[in-house]
Order: structure tokens, then sequence, then C-alpha cells
């Protein structure tokens, strides 16, 4: 069996607003909007992220993001404004990370191996 990069579906409130949120403050490219804007998706490079309009309480996921210079990537998403909650620091685990909150709560943690 060969498997690829996994594409998460995240929920949010609006789906035009994570759109443009992805856009401005994490870089990301628009990629599509579907089924009367309540489906789309956005894209990096190879990064891929499914974006759902949810009516309803939504109930924030996270996800970690693979950085070859985590350095950068916080450099670059300090400078867009993204809403860096943790720090960039190395971690007991090995890891060399930090943690920004997106649209509707949803929690990525940016790392590289040390």
């Amino acid at each position: 069996m060969v498997i690829d990069q996994p594409v998460p579906e995240l929920a949010v409130s609006d789906i035009e607003a994570a759109q443009v949120h992805f856009r401005d403050k994490f870089g990301f490219d628009i990629a599509c909007l579907h089924d009367e804007n309540r489906f789309g998706a956005v894209t990096h490079g190879k990064a891929v992220l499914f974006l759902r309009e949810t009516e309803g309480p939504i109930h924030p996921s996270s996800a970690w993001v693979f950085a070859m210079d985590v350095d950068a990537a916080h450099s670059d998403l300090r400078a867009r404004g993204a809403d860096i909650v943790e720090p960039i620091a190395n971690m007991p685990w090995g890891l060399r990370q930090f943690t920004v909150r997106g649209p509707d709560g949803h929690v990525f943690y940016f790392h590289h191996d040390l």
C-alpha cells in the first residue's frame, strides 16, 4: 500500500472568511469554492486543507505542520500577522516548534526535528 499526505477537513463558520484568513495570514492560495459556498480548499505547496462551512458549534482541531525551515516559517507568519500563540522554541521532545491559531480556533503546530 502507498499512502500520500492526508488532507484534513476543518469545520469553519464562514468559508470565504476562512479562505481569506489562510491566504492572508498563512500564505496559502485559495484553490476552490464549491457547493453554494459551503465547501472549499486552500493550498500551500503540497499542503492542502479542505474547509467546510458548518452551522452550530465548531470544535477546533489541531494539525502538526512540518516545515523544512521552521524559523523562516515563523518569521513569515509573524510578518503576515498570524496569531502566534506559543513562541518558537526548542522542545524537550526533540522538536523546534511554534503554535498558530487559525480561524474558528483551529491550532497549527509548525515544527522541525532538532
